[in-house]
């Protein structure tokens, strides 16, 4: 399944620059002082949520891993999540002549700030035990919930909490506006649906393939159904 993916994902590869965003830059002078508001808050969301999924996959579940083919999946993972941070800098020499008007609020907004503080919350949980596993204060158990929670949170953002900015970014090219900046989320969309599959089956394989994680599975059932409606709540 994950050889799968793997190849699913590397032929669907892509670079920001075969994406024409020339006419994006004609077309953003001419919206509304509110569309412009409402396409820069899109794109500094975008940016902050990938930002932190470019970076965390490598750091926190390559160390635990020993199956070569999810390792491979992981690596391939995070490369594909760099294109898409790539991507919004295409966008933005394209459509700014100053590119600090989108990164310098970036980290004033509240509600971009919660939502990366909620995903980046439980990939450091599960980093900071890491760096304890060969000291006394290792538990095995905390660490598989740790990674549990993990996985969980990674699975809404893949599943749930990119979308509304998705079909804002496609609700502009409905307008015959932006398109070339839809394009671009349309082929990250495309992405992010092979990232959705792989954590999916992996919640599903792990209860399982150990009895344990069964257990870990009910003792965090409270708290991961709070955390896809966390998420619900921020995407409204």
């Amino acid at each position: 399944m994950f050889e799968k993916l793997i190849e699913k994902q590397n032929g669907f590869f892509w670079q920001p620059t075969e994406i024409d965003c020339t006419r994006d830059a004609k077309d953003f002078k001419t919206l509304t002082d509110h569309e412009q508001h409402i396409f820069t808050s899109n794109l500094k969301r975008q940016i902050l949520l990938d930002s932190v999924q470019g970076r965390a996959p490598v750091a926190a579940f390559l160390p635990i891993c020993s199956l070569p083919e999810l390792e491979t999946f992981i690596v391939t993972w995070s490369y594909f999540e760099t294109i898409h941070s790539r991507s919004y800098t295409h966008i933005i020499r394209n459509v700014y002549s100053d590119p600090s008007v989108v990164f310098n609020s970036m980290l004033e907004i509240k509600e971009i700030v919660d939502c990366a503080k909620d995903i980046s919350k439980y990939y450091d949980d599960l980093i900071a035990l890491h760096k304890i596993i060969k000291t006394k204060n290792y538990d095995l158990y905390e660490n598989k919930k740790a990674l549990w929670l993990c996985l969980n949170a990674v699975n809404a953002l893949e599943g749930i909490r990119f979308y509304v900015s998705f079909a804002c970014s496609w609700a502009f090219a409905e307008l015959k506006k932006m398109e070339g900046n839809a394009k671009i989320i349309k082929l990250i969309a495309r992405d992010e649906n092979v990232h959705l599959a792989a954590t999916q089956n992996i919640i599903k394989l792990l209860p399982k393939e150990d009895k344990a994680w069964e257990g870990i599975r009910k003792d965090c059932e409270q708290e991961v159904s709070n955390m896809f409606a966390s998420v619900i709540n921020q995407e409204k």
